[in-house]
C-alpha cells in the first residue's frame, strides 16, 4: 500500500508536567480527550503520556500535510491502547473525514518517551 503522509514531532515532558502541576484543566481538556486524560492520570506520572499524546496528534497533522488550515480539533484525533496495550491512533470528525478523502485505509503510530522528551511518529498509509 502507497504511503499517504509521514509526520514526526517531539515534545518536551516538562512542559505537559508544569501543565499537570499548575492545574490547567481547561488546556488539558482542549488538547485531550476525556479518555485520553483518564488514561495519562492513571500513571504514576502522567506528563509523559500526554506528551507522546500530544506528539502523536502533531505527527497525524503533519503526516497530513495540513496543520490547522482544515478545521480538524484535537479531539478528532484520539490515542487509545489496543488490545495489548499498544498505542492506536483513531480518527473521528474532520480528521476522519479527511483521511477518507485521501483514501487513508491504515494509521500507524510509534511514539515513546524517555526522560526529557516524547516523540512520536505516525505514516498514513493508502488503502
Amino acid at each position: 500500500m502507497p504511503i499517504v503522509g509521514l509526520g514526526t514531532d517531539l515534545a518536551r515532558v516538562e512542559r505537559f508536567r508544569k501543565f499537570v502541576v499548575e492545574n490547567k484543566t481547561a488546556l488539558l481538556g482542549r488538547l485531550f480527550t476525556q479518555g485520553e486524560r483518564d488514561y495519562a492520570f492513571a500513571k504514576k506520572d502522567p506528563a509523559p503520556h500526554l506528551a507522546g499524546r500530544f506528539a502523536a496528534k502533531e505527527s497525524c497533522l503533519k503526516a497530513f500535510g495540513l496543520g490547522w488550515r482544515e478545521g480538524i480539533s484535537w479531539h478528532d484525533m484520539e490515542v487509545v491502547p489496543d488490545e495489548l496495550g499498544r498505542p492506536d491512533l483513531q480518527l473521528s470528525g474532520r480528521a476522519a473525514e479527511i483521511a477518507n478523502a485521501k483514501q487513508v485505509g491504515v494509521v500507524h503510530l510509534s511514539y515513546s518517551h524517555d526522560g526529557d522528551y516524547a516523540v512520536a511518529t505516525v505514516i498514513l498509509e493508502r488503502l
